[in-house]
């Protein structure tokens, strides 16, 4: 035993050296003895062929490739563009490094020949070639109450269900297991996940009401009135809704403080998405008009003539990070649009059946279900712009004999896509659709109890206040811009115009009345000229400041003070100037700068005033 601990050198004897007069303490030159003691042989052979994860080095040295920039002679220029390069060139090999993590792929159908159509497959012949696991996604849920309504949860593992006469269900689709269960008797149109599975929100007849995992009501929302649909903020903890009255209303749930309501002026609204990059929401409205809004501005950011007819639905392409909108209208047309710069649709084609419902998946799919049918196009024939009114072509086609057909969801992570109609919910296999890889530090389909838990805890401490919601996220951390309208009070700081008194806005606008202001002090009966007036310390002014305040004439100008032109107050400025301009006259010639006018023959000509 006493040779093991030994070797494990357990317990090291103190080294008793005796010191001595002539003994040097400094290190001598050459290999130290006692470092070759300690080395450890297996971490020595290990980081020679061991490198450090670039993500989790403390400095790591900019890479290779990165561009420079020394042709510039502006320092503060060349600095920032050198670091913009750096970061960019870091975070392609970071990206790369993270691709060995990612073993699965994303692949479409494909076909052998040229004259076979990946449309003309059905539904049978994807589930035979997917396998089992896969082909447990094609189901067919028969239910009285529609037609119905789908919304997935973040991870896509719950499903929640609601039909317009009242009938609600949330269940997980892949075990089968039923969470809850309703049938409320009343209206209902819409229905959503809050932060996970364990809480929903549905809208009902009159207001929003929020609901457990178990089906218990939690809390009735009475300032959303007759809401038609709702949306969940996940970052912002925010839910959306927006009614028959035209109200878009933000709920906290966090806090349950209503944040802010604006009134759209469009009337009832029945369409709404939100965008997944910015979570800026978009609404179609009765006339034909799309609108964006965020919860900072009372008016909305965008708003675009998008069909000739009401808009049935609205939805955002998360794939390329909000860039691209698809509508589609009672006219019978479905368009994409570019949100970077709203010139015009980059893609038209029309609709059979009127309204169409509309979808993106993950993968940037686009399902489109009208009619008695559920088309799905994917890219890049859907985004390449094209000025004929002409279908893009077609991936995948599944006839639905329900009608109406009232919702279209994909499933996060999987190739799925559910249905809603009249008789239930149908979810049919489109290959490509979903996204393979997650990330299970934001949405993890397999996560536990616990998991769930300390997600829910992380995502409230990292919650976005809705301040941060804009068009374009990445304001945030930039300097703000000087601003396009702003004074100076008193030569000191410059002010924004919207900060300023409602007097300055209407003195810096011209509308302002400065009758008083110009004859504050009998613009300078004292003998002192406007150079010598805006010299004045504080202190003088506020002494000047009531002198001849309470003459006549004065209160009378100070009764008559309007923002509208008043032919009297304008006859009486007149005469204040004539006056001042008689003044300053005189005293010129009481002290010499001008001579006396001389008397004309031809003022018996001259009318008095």
């Amino acid at each position: 035993m006493d040779s093991l601990i030994a070797k494990a050198d357990a317990i090291r004897p103190f080294s008793k050296k005796r010191k001595t007069e002539g003994h040097d303490s400094r290190p001598k030159p050459g290999p130290s003895k006692k470092a070759s003691v300690d080395a450890d042989p297996t971490a020595t052979s290990v980081s020679q062929h061991t490198a450090l994860p670039r993500s989790l080095r403390p400095s790591s040295p900019p890479p290779e490739d990165a561009k420079k920039y020394s042709h510039i002679q502006n320092k503060k220029l060349r600095t920032q563009l050198t670091r913009q390069s750096t970061q960019n060139a870091r975070s392609k090999k970071l990206l790369k490094d993270a691709e060995l993590l990612l073993t699965e792929e994303a692949g479409l159908m494909e076909v052998e020949g040229e004259l076979e159509k990946t449309w003309r497959v059905g539904q049978d012949e994807i589930a035979t070639a997917a396998g089992q696991q896969a082909a447990q996604g094609r189901q067919e849920w028969k239910m009285d109450g529609g037609p119905y309504r789908t919304r997935y949860t973040r991870n896509g593992r719950h499903l929640a269900v609601v039909g317009k006469k009242g009938h609600v269900a949330t269940f997980d689709w892949q075990t089968g297991t039923l969470h809850a269960e309703l049938q409320l008797r009343e209206t209902c149109r819409d229905i959503t996940f809050l932060q996970d599975h364990s809480h929903f929100a549905v809208a009902q007849n009159k207001y929003v009401f929020i609901y457990d995992r178990d089906g218990v009501e939690l809390h009735k929302l009475k300032s959303h009135i007759e809401p038609t649909r709702l949306e969940f903020l996940p970052y912002h903890w925010l839910l959306v809704s927006i009614g028959n009255p035209g109200y878009l209303k933000y709920q906290d749930t966090s806090t349950g403080q209503l944040v802010v309501e604006h009134r759209t002026k469009l009337g009832a609204c029945h369409t709404m998405c939100q965008n997944p990059h910015n979570a800026v929401i978009h609404l179609g409205h009765q006339n034909g008009t799309v609108t964006l809004w965020t919860p900072n501005l009372p008016h909305p950011a965008v708003r675009l003539l998008a069909h000739l007819g009401p808009v049935a639905s609205v939805s955002v392409d998360p794939s390329t990070g909000g860039r691209y909108m698809a509508t589609s209208g009672q006219d019978g047309t479905v368009k994409v649009w570019d949100c970077r710069n709203w010139k015009g649709a980059v893609r038209t084609w029309n609709a059979r059946g009127g309204g169409a419902e509309l979808e993106w998946s993950q993968k940037g799919a686009l399902a489109v279900a009208t009619g008695g049918s559920v088309n799905v196009y994917t890219k890049p024939s859907i985004q390449t712009p094209f000025a004929a009114t002409v279908s893009p072509p077609l991936y995948l086609t599944h006839p639905v004999p329900h009608r109406p057909l009232t919702s279209v969801r994909f499933c996060p992570f999987q190739d799925i896509l559910s249905i809603g109609h009249s008789a239930g919910v149908s979810s049919i296999l489109v290959p490509g659709s979903g996204e393979p890889n997650f990330d299970s530090a934001e949405a993890d389909p397999f996560e536990n109890k616990k998991a769930r838990r300390e997600r829910e805890v992380k995502s409230l401490l990292d919650k976005i206040q809705p301040d941060a919601i804009t068009l374009d996220p990445s304001f945030i951390g930039s300097l703000a811009p000087p601003p396009k309208l702003s004074t100076a009070v008193e030569g000191s700081h410059d002010i924004p115009y919207a900060r300023l008194p409602r007097y300055e806005r209407l003195r810096v606008s011209g509308k302002a009345d400065e009758t008083e202001e110009g004859d504050e002090d009998h613009a300078g009966s004292d003998g002192e000229d406007g150079q010598a007036r805006r010299s004045l310390s504080k202190a003088e002014k506020e002494k000047k400041r009531m002198r001849g305040k309470n003459k006549s004439l004065k209160r009378y100008l100070r009764k008559q003070r309007k923002n509208v032109i008043d032919p009297r107050a304008v006859a009486v400025k007149r005469k204040l100037e004539k006056e001042r301009e008689e003044r300053r006259k005189a005293r010129a010639i009481a002290t010499g700068q001008e001579e006396p006018r001389k008397p004309s023959a031809l003022d018996r000509f001259k009318r008095s005033s």
